[in-house]
Parts: structure tokens; sequence; C-alpha cells
């Protein structure tokens, strides 16, 4: 097995029935991420500060990771010094930190339709550094079969639900006029370089040291820990660690905390481009569960979404 097959001594594939299984958790807890936190919303506000809620997730990772280590029980698990395995981590915090920042600045320079629409280019980019750094090749068919992923993310963005009724109050800029600056392009470009380069560079990283799964999370979430204490403490005032939570937002936390472990799983013995399809089918996910939790409602865009997603997984891994 090579690198890009995740070909680790003792360190096998799951059975096909754990990894449909596994791929089907992570898609349903991508797409379940936003309703649950619109139902955290009070009078339409989330009632906790976001820094919070992405230190208890990193926190919960980190312990979930250290119980799993343990469970091991292997005495010895590395043959070099611990911090020579560890500091490669340190640069997928830092771009994991770099990317969730920009999101943030980048709703100052263009309107948060326009965003959600061009973010889909990130499937690009993605797949350009997928070939470049891992030294793979797409096929014809694989090509288009991640434009025609693109197109759905597109085009569920762009008018895939819709709230009928008036249930959900209107975000703040929702009568901002779709438009998007230069500086706001250079930035969305950005965005992409970076989303892409830290998913191909952490399955790179995974996947080259012969190292348990638990020990490189523990590894990558002990960074992710300090990075996001630091963005917490430095965010100044407003509620505390634990103010405004509920049920809600804890299940939003241990959701994400957990898929944040398959994907792991998925980038050790899948690939960047696995990844992709999960975040993108878990559209389906987050439109049937706001249809049904939020009586928000579907349009013709998110079947022609689903209809594209349905073909680009048969270009992709089907026959013709």
């Amino acid at each position: 097995m090579n690198v890009e097959e995740g070909g680790i001594p003792g360190i096998g594939r799951p059975s096909q029935a754990r990894w449909v299984l596994m791929l089907l958790l992570s898609t349903t807890m991508y797409g379940a991420h936003a309703p649950l936190l619109a139902l955290c919303r009070i009078d339409g506000r989330v009632p906790f500060r976001p820094s919070s809620a992405v230190l208890w997730t990193e926190l919960t990772k980190l312990l979930l990771s250290a119980c799993s280590l343990m469970a091991r029980r292997q005495p010895r698990l590395w043959d070099t010094p611990p911090w020579r395995q560890a500091a490669p981590f340190a640069l997928s915090a830092l771009l994991y930190g770099a990317n969730n920042n920009l999101v943030i600045h980048l709703q100052r320079y263009m309107d948060p339709s326009t965003y959600q629409v061009m973010s889909n280019l990130k499937i690009g980019s993605t797949a350009l550094l997928y070939c470049l750094c891992l030294n793979r090749r797409l096929s014809a068919r694989q090509a288009l079969a991640l434009l025609l992923l693109t197109g759905a993310g597109a085009c569920y963005a762009a008018a895939g639900l819709q709230d009928p009724q008036g249930l959900l109050p209107p975000p703040p800029a929702a009568a901002m006029p779709l438009h998007v600056t230069p500086l706001g392009l250079l930035l969305l470009l950005l965005y992409c370089l970076i989303s892409g380069l830290s998913s191909v560079y952490t399955e790179l990283l995974m996947k080259r040291q012969h190292l348990p799964l638990a020990l490189q999370n523990l590894f990558l979430y002990s960074f992710g820990v300090l990075m996001n204490l630091g963005l917490y403490v430095g965010g100044g005032p407003g509620p505390g660690l634990l103010e405004g939570f509920s049920a809600w937002a804890g299940l939003v936390v241990l959701s994400q905390a957990l898929n944040g472990l398959l994907m792991s799983a998925i980038m050790k013995h899948g690939s960047s481009i696995t990844r992709l399809f999960v975040v993108s089918s878990s559209l389906i996910v987050n439109a049937v569960l706001s249809a049904a939790l939020l009586h928000l409602q579907l349009t013709a865009a998110f079947f022609l979404a689903l209809l594209l997603i349905g073909l680009a997984v048969h270009l992709y891994y089907g026959g013709w």
C-alpha cells in the first residue's frame, strides 16, 4: 500500500461495513450542525460565544483521543522523540485556525449569499493540491464529478431552502445587496487555498507517520486547544465559557467532536477527496433536518443539487 492508500504497518483500513457506517455518520453530523445551531437560538440570537463552543469541541476531541489511546495499552508508541512526531501537527492546527478566522473576516467584504456560493471553489483548490502534493492524477470523469459537486454546493447555497412563513429571524445582513469587493475576492481565494492545503497536508501527515490514529489526534487537538484557548482569551469580554449553554448546545459540541474524530479516520484511511464528498453530501441531511425541525421549504434548487451529487458520486466512484 502506498501513502495515498493509507498504508500504515499494523493499522489496516476499516472493514467495508464499518467504513460505510463512518461515512454515513460523518455526513449526518456535518449536515445536522446548522439545524442544531438554529435550535440553540433564543430570541433569534445564539446565547453563547462561538469561540467557547469551538474550544469545548476541541477539548472534547482531546479527551476522547486520550481515552482511546489509553484503551490501546501500548507501552511504546514511537521510536523518535514525541515532540518530533507532534510538531508537524502545529501547522495543521494553524491552517485550520487561520481558515476559521478568515470566514469571519470575509463577511466584511461580501454578502453572505455570495460567500456561500463562491466558497464552493475550495473543492477545486483541494483537488488541485491533492494532485500536486500527493502526486495523484484525476481522470476526466473524476474531474467532471468534482465540477458537478461544486455546482451542487453553489446551487443549494443560492436557493436550496426557503422560509415562506418567516419562522426564522432574518440574519443581520439579510437586506445586503449581492456584492464582493476586490479585497474580498482575494481573501476568498486565500480561504479556498488554505482550506485545500490544510486538508491535503493533514492527510499526508497522518498517512506518513506510522502511529496510531488516536495518538495523532492527541497531537492535533492539543495544538487545537491551545490555539482556540488563545482566541477565546484574546476575544475580549463576553459571555463566560459555559454561559448560555443548553442541551442543544451540548449536542452541537458533542456531535462536532465526534465528527472531527470520524473525519480524522477518513483522512487517514480515505483521502481529501472522500472528505469533499462527505461535506458536499451533508447538504442533503441539512435540508431534510431544516425542513423537519425548522419548517423550511425545499425548493427545486435542492432537488437539482441532489441530482448533481448523485451524478458526481457515480462518475467518481462508479462506472459509466
